[in-house]
């Protein structure tokens, strides 16, 4: 059964979905996008299913998704969201490296990609440009984009490798989670997380879980794009698996 808003929408007013974990992140982004004369944020979610409830309920005009939430693939949901609601354009907000998560936020549906680092005015910039019906992302990965098309796809990183899910669970053994921790947070067994640790390593060229452990700390602390796994890399961490 279909739910329509509770209150006119203003003709004026662009409806906004902020869809993040972090209340402070959402906090800053509604002070920030009521302040514009165009819009307006209409709900904000925390997890996948109250995004889509929220979807359903509201009828935004566009909802901007933090691809980082606890107990949902980003990625996943901005192909649930593309797939039920394809008229509502999304905007993808992310901590992680452009480089490495703009292609495949695109490839899942979303119209836009952009960084929490950015300034205000650029992540206004993005709202008003996947608004208007185009698609945003950064000058770095525009040009990548087009050198892709010239010159077929370029490999920058070895994270490239990874499948969506894999680079979930390296981004969560880089937050500090355990194997059964991160089994319960996806709702998958230990044995099914244990095997994709072991892709990993093979994948990264990484020996051992403490050079997992090391490589997605490092990465998740914002040290850069990987480059190549640390080939029997020595040192301190934790070994699980």
């Amino acid at each position: 059964m279909q739910i329509s808003p509770s209150r006119p929408r203003p003709a004026s007013k662009h409806l906004v979905l902020l869809v993040d974990d972090h209340p402070i992140v959402r906090q800053g982004l509604t002070e920030l996008i009521n302040r514009q004369k165009h819009l307006r944020v209409c709900g904000e979610a925390e997890t996948g299913p109250e995004a889509l409830e929220k979807m359903r309920q509201l009828t935004p005009d566009l909802a901007i998704i933090d691809i980082t939430l606890k107990n949902t693939n980003g990625l996943q949901l901005i192909q649930e969201l593309k797939e039920q609601y394809p008229r509502v354009p999304l905007l993808a907000l992310s901590m992680h490296d452009e480089r490495l998560y703009a292609e495949r936020v695109l490839r899942a549906g979303a119209r836009g990609y952009i960084m929490k680092q950015e300034a205000s005015h650029k992540i206004l910039q993005a709202i008003a440009c996947v608004l208007d019906g185009g698609i945003f992302v950064s000058e770095t990965i525009k040009k990548r984009l087009l050198e892709q098309v010239v010159d077929g796809p370029v490999k920058t990183s070895v994270l490239d490798r990874l499948s969506n899910r894999e680079l979930e669970i390296f981004q969560r053994i880089g937050d500090g989670f355990s194997t059964r921790q991160i089994a319960r947070a996806l709702n998958l067994s230990v044995k099914t997380i244990e095997a994709y640790r072991e892709n990993l390593k093979q994948k990264l060229h990484l020996q051992t879980g403490s050079e997992l452990l090391r490589q997605a700390i490092r990465w998740n602390r914002g040290n850069g794009v990987m480059e190549g796994g640390s080939g029997g890399e020595g040192g301190g961490g934790r070994e699980e698996g």
